[in-house]
């Protein structure tokens, strides 16, 4: 029963030309936020937001959009106490959903409220694929952001973005749980946008603390 019911079904997919992977396309076609799926390769050197901006662009390309204003969710700072840039003010006004279709925040302002829908089962790739977390057998949950809770550059001192997204030796830069979870139940280890700081800018001082160079991707529009 069960075959005689697929036959017909390939049969005419195969006589339209159309593709069973067309839905899973079409919402990759209207995404407008993931979290990518693999880092640059350098630890926090992304070449720059400009860098980081571009392998959005590329990763999102590669999945489908058409779209070609991605910018990636991250500030910088300047020296000597000059103001930076907030990540807040590159990604446009929303709103945003993932490859899934399924919207994450309506609003820069929803974005870095409690009320946003940013969570292990929506922050996904842009291939629609979760990632892993904390308490899988790797966890990659911290992403490079650079920020604050409201999203604006940091203030603390010292380095917070791998010296603007350059360093992939010595430094630091503030990572987010894109799950949401961390060692203690708190305020900070909850945050999708700015959970802590990092060991190191190197690939492996990201995995140390549970990275690997990951960046949230936003369409700005």
């Amino acid at each position: 029963m069960t075959s005689a019911i697929r036959l017909p079904v390939l049969a005419a997919v195969a006589l339209t030309g159309l593709s069973l992977t067309a839905p899973t396309q079409a919402q990759q076609a209207t995404m407008s936020f993931f979290v990518t799926s693999v880092g640059k390769g350098n630890g926090a050197d992304l070449g720059g937001v400009a860098g980081a901006d571009a392998h959005c662009q590329a990763l999102a390309t590669a999945a489908g959009s058409t779209e070609t204003n991605w910018r990636a969710y991250l500030s910088t700072t300047e020296p000597g106490g000059v103001a930076g840039v907030n990540a807040r003010d590159r990604i446009g006004k929303g709103p945003w959903q993932n490859a899934k279709g399924v919207a994450v925040a309506k609003s820069v302002e929803d974005l870095h409220s409690d009320s946003n829908n940013i969570n292990k089962q929506t922050a996904l790739t842009e291939n629609g694929e979760i990632v892993s977390g904390r308490g899988d057998a790797v966890n990659m949950h911290d992403i490079l952001t650079g920020s604050d809770p409201q999203g604006l550059y940091s203030t603390a001192g010292g380095d917070t973005t791998c010296g603007n997204w350059t360093k992939s030796g010595d430094g630091s830069a503030i990572v987010g749980h894109h799950d949401r979870s961390g060692l203690k139940d708190t305020r900070h280890m909850n945050s999708w946008n700015s959970s802590h700081g990092s060991r190191g800018c190197s690939q492996d001082s990201l995995k140390g603390t549970g990275g690997a160079g990951l960046i949230y991707c936003f369409l700005a529009n």
